[in-house]
């Protein structure tokens, strides 16, 4: 019995006018797009899955981590990162944190 193929999901999506009419000069729209989902897709915070909101037990959760550990700055690039009371745990910039 020979086996199926899978076939991929075709999925749409609306776009007002500007962002079709910048899409136009795309060569391979589709790989284009497939490539800005799966880059935002990596991005998405881990707590509230991209919603920017916690539910009320996220928000238990948070709460109860939040006690032992803090939202700081990086010396190196400024960008906010979470900090473990006891210290952080490794350089993410090659070098010890500042």
């Amino acid at each position: 019995m020979p086996t199926r193929r899978k076939h991929a999901d075709i999925i749409t999506f609306k776009a007002d006018p500007a962002l079709r009419s910048a899409l136009r000069g795309v060569a391979n729209r589709s790989e284009f797009i497939r490539a800005a989902v799966l880059t935002a897709l990596q991005n998405v915070c881990p707590l509230c899955g991209g919603s920017g909101i916690l539910t009320l037990n996220q928000r238990k959760h948070w709460d109860a981590f939040a006690a032992d550990h803090a939202v700081a700055e990086c010396g190196k690039c400024h960008e906010r990162h979470l900090v473990c009371a006891g210290g952080e745990r490794g350089a993410v910039h090659g070098h010890e944190p500042a």
